[in-house]
């Protein structure tokens, strides 16, 4: 099995893999919903190039309903079960789950990470959680919840007040001696285009806070909005860009849906810091 520390040791980017095992999520719901379809995927995703699949049952896109715990862990938990074994030295697993239960159980399978969109708010006990089992734990910012989070999202300064959430809510982390801190301003949660777009353009001062950064902008409805009400399917060019620019800024993590291209794109970024000559 991988371990996290030479992981977050590596100063590379890395490509985190979304797998939604739900009927709902706005870009790839109800495919990999099954045992074998999201096996298969997984092992696509590695042979494309993600070093973290991160596995989700509930859809956190605008207005979508709320799940109850029991039937996310139905929808997760037998994925891991079967993928963790098969795949542990290829790749690292991350539950993408606001639910205690459904994250420990998912870390008693296997998984390494906690990605919680809710940012500590909705189970404060998952910072002990993660500490328990010396896993990682994504911090993200969401103003609000999928259910009210867009209805009229504000902000005395967009980058500042989310810099300030994550720092005060890591040191929550750091008190119940977490290791490992990913942090995520989370693009799409709580935030208007111009906010998103604000976000993005100072993700340098969020990489000033000192952990590694995630950034997951993939097929976001900001591209439709900025691209002519482009659908899910037409965002692929506009999320690279944005990724990219990440990516020059600091961010260490991106978390996609097209694993083949943000790794092809990761790899030219690297070749091309690689070529820089000095001043």
């Amino acid at each position: 099995m991988l371990a996290l520390d030479p992981f977050f040791a590596k100063d590379r980017p890395s490509i985190m893999g979304v797998l939604n095992a739900t009927p709902d999520s706005f870009s790839d719901g109800g495919q990999f919903n099954r045992v074998s379809a999201a096996l298969h995927r997984i092992d696509e995703m590695i042979e494309q190039g993600a070093s973290i699949i991160d596995i989700g049952g509930e859809s956190t896109r605008p207005y979508a309903p709320a799940v109850a715990e029991s039937e996310e862990i139905r929808r997760v938990i037998p994925i891991l079960q079967n993928a963790v074994p098969r795949f542990s030295d290829q790749v690292i697993f991350s539950i993408d789950t606001t639910k205690y239960g459904v994250a420990e159980q998912a870390l008693d399978a296997g998984a390494l990470i906690i990605n919680d969109v809710s940012g500590l708010q909705k189970s404060p006990a998952m910072a002990g959680l993660a500490a328990s089992f010396n896993a990682a734990y994504i911090l993200m910012h969401a103003q609000g919840s999928p259910q009210d989070m867009q209805d009229n999202p504000s902000y005395t300064h967009a980058v500042t007040d989310i810099i300030d959430f994550l720092v005060q809510q890591s040191m929550l982390l750091q008190q119940e001696e977490v290791e490992h801190i990913i942090v995520d301003p989370g693009i799409g949660f709580g935030k208007s285009l111009d906010h998103n777009l604000q976000i993005i353009a100072g993700l340098d001062k969020v990489v000033e806070i000192g952990f590694p950064v995630l950034l997951g902008a993939s097929r976001k409805s900001m591209f439709g909005q900025l691209l002519d009400d482009r659908g899910v399917e037409g965002r692929l060019a506009g999320t690279l860009a944005a990724h990219y620019h990440g990516l020059m800024q600091g961010v260490r993590i991106l978390r996609v849906h097209d694993v083949q291209e943000a790794s092809d794109s990761v790899r030219v970024f690297e070749a091309l810091q690689a070529a820089k000559q000095p001043e």
